[in-house]
């Protein structure tokens, strides 16, 4: 399985597979490693200004847990509510059915900010302290998540002429803006 992505002004070719790894029927997409890569650079980013800011780890540890699966639930709940057609109406349990994919990065980052600013209520933490380790963090691991994004060939913008335009079966097989490619270096930046 897999398909080529080219970027013709440039003389690029890539084969991907949305697949990493498959043992059996059990598979780890790259979207989902990516993302998970990028959670774990901005865990790591956390950790580090905890130093900076004088909080206790400890604290943080706990806030980015309750944000992280609270991120999880709102990003699914978003993508849910959000989706064209029935499907979820005519079998509440495809809810459940996290696998298959869906989650909106919107519902992902109210998820998030509610359960992290709850959990430094709770914890004690300066909110405006956990805001600024939040805010870097989600940037980091946005950065190295969107190029999940590249590997499923989604999130790419219009037609365009310009040398770095990518083209696969998913774009028309035309030149687009690689969109998620400008969002990470945003990112980065």
């Amino acid at each position: 399985m897999g398909y080529t992505v080219q970027f013709p002004g440039l003389g690029w070719s890539f084969h991907l597979n949305p697949t990493m790894l498959s043992i059996g029927s059990f598979e780890i997409k790259w979207y989902g490693f990516l993302i998970g890569c990028g959670f774990l650079l901005a865990f790591a980013y956390g950790m580090w200004m905890c130093k900076r800011l004088g909080i206790d780890r400890g604290k943080i540890i706990d806030c980015a847990i309750v944000a992280m699966i609270c991120g999880i639930v709102g990003a699914r709940l978003y993508y849910v509510i959000f989706y064209p057609g029935t499907k979820y109406w005519d079998n509440p349990m495809e809810i459940f059915a996290i696998r298959d994919g869906g989650l909106g990065i919107y519902g992902g980052i109210i998820g998030g900010l509610i359960g992290g600013m709850v959990m430094c209520k709770i914890r004690k933490v300066n909110p405006f302290a956990g805001l600024d380790i939040a805010a870097l963090g989600f940037l980091i691991g946005q950065c190295i998540g969107r190029w999940g994004n590249f590997v499923n060939q989604e999130a790419f913008g219009s037609q365009t002429n310009l040398p770095w335009g990518m083209q696969s079966v998913n774009t028309g097989n035309v030149p687009v803006h690689p969109c998620f490619f400008y969002e990470s270096l945003w990112c980065a930046i």
